[in-house]
């Protein structure tokens, strides 16, 4: 048996790990986009590194697109085999998938217009059809479930906690009369999550392929986050008379700051001011999780007994049209935008914060990890000057950062996740989904826990298991 890492190694984005057993079979685990590594990001999307054809399973850890989003180019390039999920990951990837389709298509119409002399028209990615037929080969695999592949390969799924539908996956793999248990991560969520679910144990693994993300750091943050959120939006919609710019995950982080805004409305503290969600895709995710009530955490299900809709409160409005989101723009009152994406890579909130870094008014708040070379990665570092549309743009906006909120767990949260185990009785840990770095000084305290065997997997690197 081997594994290969065809993506998020030694980088976040990309998700793709190939188990190939001694019969051929290969089993994928997620197939995901790279995202915001600059000039190379299109060359990594477009190799895979192995024959989408080949591979005969894929299992999917959860919707976010850099686990998701190249499952339409891999069904595109030939892949027909039943992809396992969980029900919610399936409404999330759908609904993600269409969305990345249709950025994959305008970019494309947008670079065949402006052809230099002797250049070749592009193709896209992948198409709203190439959606269509990976949803069709999706297989619903409940959590907890002990479910046959094949009568040698056993899958089951935790909740991780992450996103609605996010699960660890375990395969329970039986060859030549020898049996591996093999876990891998997915993301691991946060321990006391504001909505979801606390990560669940699992049992014993002989190889676990771990994700690192923030392994090197905690989200301790001195105050709540509802009271770091007033704190903000009082100083800049109040006092300042600005604007509040927040890049936010249409998947998760959204609803996480809708939720939280609400209980402010429900303690009789929230700003009177407009909220906006300036993402079509945040409003369908949003009623995608209003349908899955089964992830929320107890507290969650203790306010929807005086709440009916924990993400919806005062002032609140989801835009949908690019009028609309101009509009806002050319609004000077003050306000607060939640807009897609996360990374502030793309999609509208790039245009608010073009439209507004350049005053000192207004605050640009960051609410989760971002990829150091992204434009809100290098918004977080403090960079004065960053480029934006292809001009430079001088930061006068103030920008903060709410580090508490990121979906991935700390290292504490990384520890407890894989404290379920015996070190003693697990052959390798593969760190994954992480920045070398950072991952380097996890893997210093995965050692000081017991765990012998730690690897780092270079890009495309394979080893036997």
């Amino acid at each position: 048996m081997k594994i290969a890492f065809h993506g998020a190694a030694r980088t976040v984005t990309g998700s793709k790990h190939l188990i190939t057993l001694a019969d051929q079979t290969q089993i994928l685990l997620d197939c995901g986009l790279f995202q915001g590594m600059g000039q190379v990001t299109d060359k990594l999307n477009g190799y895979f590194g192995f024959n989408p054809e080949k591979i005969t399973y894929l299992i999917l850890s959860h919707a976010h697109i850099d686990h998701c989003g190249l499952l339409p180019r891999l069904v595109a390039e030939g892949f027909r085999g039943n992809i396992y999920c969980t029900a919610a990951t399936m409404d999330l990837s759908r609904i993600l998938m269409l969305d990345s389709a249709k950025i994959q298509m305008q970019d494309n119409d947008f670079s065949n217009q402006h052809l230099r002399p002797g250049e070749e028209p592009s193709t896209p990615l992948y198409t709203d059809d190439d959606v269509i037929q990976a949803v069709s080969q999706m297989k619903i695999v409940e959590y907890g479930e002990d479910f046959e592949i094949e009568s040698h390969i056993r899958l089951k799924l935790t909740d991780a906690g992450h996103i609605l539908g996010s699960a660890a996956v375990h395969l329970t793999i039986t060859e030549n009369g020898e049996t591996k248990t093999i876990t891998f991560s997915g993301d691991v969520g946060r321990y006391g999550d504001l909505l979801l679910k606390s990560p669940q144990p699992f049992g014993q693994a002989d190889y676990i392929l771990m994700e690192s993300t923030y392994g090197d750091s905690l989200h301790k943050d001195l105050d709540p986050i509802e009271d770091m959120l007033l704190e903000i939006i009082n100083h800049t919609c109040k006092v300042k008379k600005g604007k509040v710019i927040i890049p936010a995950f249409s998947v998760g982080r959204t609803q996480e700051l809708l939720y939280a805004l609400n209980g402010l409305e429900l303690k009789n503290k929230l700003p009177d001011v407009p909220y906006y969600v300036d993402s079509p895709l945040s409003a369908q995710a949003t009623e995608v999780l209003k349908n899955h009530t089964e992830v929320f955490n107890k507290k969650v299900n203790e306010v929807l007994k005086v709440d009916d809709d924990v993400f919806e409160f005062k002032g609140l409005r989801f835009i949908e049209s690019i009028q609309e989101s101009k509009a806002i723009n050319e609004d000077p009152r003050p306000c607060v935008i939640i807009s897609a994406s996360g990374m502030a890579e793309g999609g509208r909130v790039k245009h608010h914060i073009r439209n507004n870094i350049g005053n000192e008014k207004n605050t640009i708040l960051m609410v989760g990890y971002c990829e150091p070379t992204s434009l809100g990665g290098r918004l977080i570092a403090g960079d004065k000057v960053v480029d934006i549309f292809r001009e430079d743009y001088e930061v006068r906006a103030e920008v903060r950062s709410i580090k508490s909120m990121s979906a991935h767990g700390d290292y504490e949260d990384l520890l407890h996740f894989i404290s379920c185990q015996d070190p003693e009785a697990v052959k390798q840990v593969f760190l994954v989904h992480g920045e070398y770095e950072v991952q380097q000084h996890f893997a210093t305290k995965l050692r000081d826990k017991g765990f012998k065997h730690v690897a780092i997997p270079e890009y495309h690197q394979e080893y036997e298991l």
